[in-house]
């Protein structure tokens, strides 16, 4: 989609020089600076007034070696996480007032980074070359964190340079010498780093335009040798383009929204660096494949801050606002556009913040302020999609409102990037109400991404919408998948159909599980779960499961009723003569786990009472109202 398209002979003549990128105005600009709404300048001038004299948290070597002794990758990352939040809002802070008052906790916060032996975090340690519990300083690899640093202090020296300059040019040559050893460098010789995808590496995710995007910052704000700044950009285009080729054509992120973020989130602040430094030439917002990139997340859009979950994404999600308008607008997507708009007037000035204090986030957000703040667009809320690329389905009763039954369901296959065992799951909201719900992840640790990931609860299928037969769970792997699927929409019906017995081993003894997931939008809107089953020999060892957040009423007959605070309520109906049903509670004592959900979930077992080798079963969900 790039290389092909924009590296040619004159493409080191379109390239700005670094004196002439000028992205956002720096602290001289003052014009701009101060004509930006009262209510930003206070809300940071406050933040940073409340960091003056700032003691610079410690990072020793032993919050290091903790991830390597007890698995904890918390106490590191959150005092390395710190030092940049603060940065990052000190910096910001001084442009909005230019009065000095916080340039010496900016130079401490610059020299405390710079000092740094590592400016990634020890859960990816694993890329270094020699393996020990402390980071190699003579092995400069290049991960998400130690990019985003380099990124940081990049947009700092861009902006304060002047400032800086006048009370000791040394700050700026170190950020130049730190930036170039750390990363620029290594960018320019190396081509091992698995996240660039120049090795026919098997999977590709959100690491490589979130890498991309920071080490291309960190170019083009520091390098002044064309040579190089050629060299980098080129790398970055080809580099991206290696992610963007395995991507479905659906523009689906399979690592569920919060990854979207850092996902095509940042594959989009990829192309904004490389469409701003070439003058608007390298220019690819008309291909179809970055648009869907970016409707994808109004597609997975629930209500509020809630989104559709599945894998490592939780069910809430903060999205940037300015970015997702932002994204709409250069596609020309209203819906894309007022999904921003909404998130923004609904959190105010917390909406322009974002996670790891990206500046190039955060710069636009400011000075697009005003504009976000006055849209108006067309309603995100759509009452259909099918994501053919990630098989994921996504139904609500009516166009344009949250009001009623929203159903999300999905196939794929069981090694996804983020990978939960859930082929075959699906969640429901009522009235944007999560009712039966996909726990999501819990507090990343060193078993989550390595051969014990599937030791975690929350990865299993057996904590997902999901059935157990014979005892046996869904395994991890791309061969376990789902097959024969089928996506109908209807006027009356959304439906998605597969055949499951694949994400499932031989000891699970099943034939086929044909499972049909449907909302049907007659005068009483209800979903249905249809299995249809043939197994190897007869068993009664079935079980289905359903997950909620809500205490449940056993009504009998073969029903629950769920209730959530604000008193919406859903039915649950089942065949007794078939299935006896129970509940357990599962306390959860994760804190990112317990922050989504509260102190406990529920976990509905209908287990089979009579034994067969084949059958059917249908779960019929429904909204209900208080008798």
């Amino acid at each position: 989609m790039l290389a092909e398209r924009f590296i040619n002979d004159s493409l080191r003549k379109c390239l700005l020089i670094r004196e002439q990128y000028r992205p956002f105005p720096t602290i001289e600009d003052r014009n701009q600076w101060n004509q930006l709404p009262l209510n930003l300048r206070s809300f940071w001038i406050n933040k940073g007034a409340s960091k003056l004299n700032y003691s610079w948290p410690t990072i020793t070597a032993t919050q290091y070696m903790d991830y390597s002794r007890t698995g904890n990758r918390v106490h590191f990352d959150a005092a390395s996480w710190t030092r940049r939040e603060v940065l990052a809002s000190l910096v910001i802070a001084e442009c909005f007032e230019n009065q000095g008052r916080f340039m010496d906790d900016i130079i401490n916060g610059i020299w405390c980074i710079c000092e740094e032996t590592f400016w990634g975090i020890p859960g990816h340690s694993y890329m270094m070359k020699r393996q020990d519990p402390l980071p190699d300083v003579s092995d400069q690899i290049i991960e998400l964190f130690s990019a985003e640093t380099a990124a940081l202090l990049a947009w700092t020296y861009y902006l304060l340079k002047t400032k800086l300059d006048g009370i000791s040019i040394m700050v700026c040559e170190r950020i130049q010498f730190e930036v170039k050893r750390r990363i620029l460098d290594p960018y320019l010789q190396r081509t091992d780093f698995w996240w660039m995808g120049f090795n026919q590496e098997k999977m590709l995710n959100n690491w490589n335009s979130w890498c991309n995007s920071n080490c291309l910052a960190a170019f083009i704000l520091l390098e002044d040798d064309p040579n190089r700044r050629e060299a980098a950009v080129i790398k970055v285009m080809r580099s991206l383009d290696q992610y963007i080729y395995r991507l479905h054509s659906d523009g689906g992120c399979e690592e569920g929204p919060k990854y979207w973020m850092y996902a095509g989130g940042t594959i989009f602040d990829c192309l904004e660096l490389l469409y701003g430094v070439s003058g608007g030439k390298i220019d690819v917002y008309q291909e179809p494949q970055i648009q869907q990139i970016g409707r994808y997340i109004y597609k997975a859009f629930i209500d509020d801050s809630y989104f559709v979950n599945f894998a490592d994404s939780p069910a809430q999600v903060h999205i940037p606002a300015e970015l997702t308008y932002r994204y709409g607008r250069r596609i020309g997507d209203e819906r894309l556009c007022e999904l921003g708009a909404m998130v923004q007037k609904k959190k105010q000035e917390e909406a322009i913040r974002s996670e790891f204090s990206s500046m190039f986030r955060l710069l636009p957000a400011l000075f697009h302020y005003t504009e976000v703040e006055q849209y108006s667009g067309e309603s995100p809320y759509i009452r259909d999609a099918w994501l053919d690329g990630i098989q994921v389905m996504v139904a609500r009763e009516q166009e344009g409102s949250s009001k009623g039954l929203f159903l999300a369901a999905k196939g794929g296959h069981n090694d996804e990037s983020h990978n939960h065992n859930d082929i075959g799951q699906f969640i429901i909201y009522c009235n944007g109400s999560p009712m039966i719900i996909d726990p999501g992840l819990l507090t990343y640790t060193s078993k989550s991404f390595f051969s014990e990931r599937y030791s975690i609860w929350a990865m299993q299928s057996g904590y997902h919408n999901l059935p157990i037969v014979n005892g046996v769970h869904q395994q991890n792997g791309r061969q376990f998948r789902a097959d024969d699927v089928e996506y109908k929409l209807e006027d009356k019906v959304a439906s998605l159909s597969m055949n499951i017995a694949g994400a499932y081993p031989d000891s699970a003894k099943i034939k086929s599980w044909i499972r049909t997931i449907s909302l049907i939008r007659d005068s009483s809107p209800y979903i249905e779960i249809h299995d249809n089953f043939l197994l190897n020999q007869v068993t009664d060892d079935i079980t289905q499961i359903l997950i909620t957040p809500h205490p449940l009423q056993t009504q009998g007959n073969g029903s629950f009723v769920l209730q959530d605070d604000n008193h919406n309520m859903v039915i649950i109906q089942y065949n007794s003569e078939m299935y006896t049903g129970s509940i357990e509670k599962i306390s959860l004592e994760d804190e990112v786990m317990r922050e989504m959900w509260g102190d406990e979930l529920y976990r509905i077992k209908l287990k089979a009472i009579t034994p067969a080798a084949q059958g059917e079963c249908s779960i019929k969900i429904s909204k209900t109202e208080l008798r």
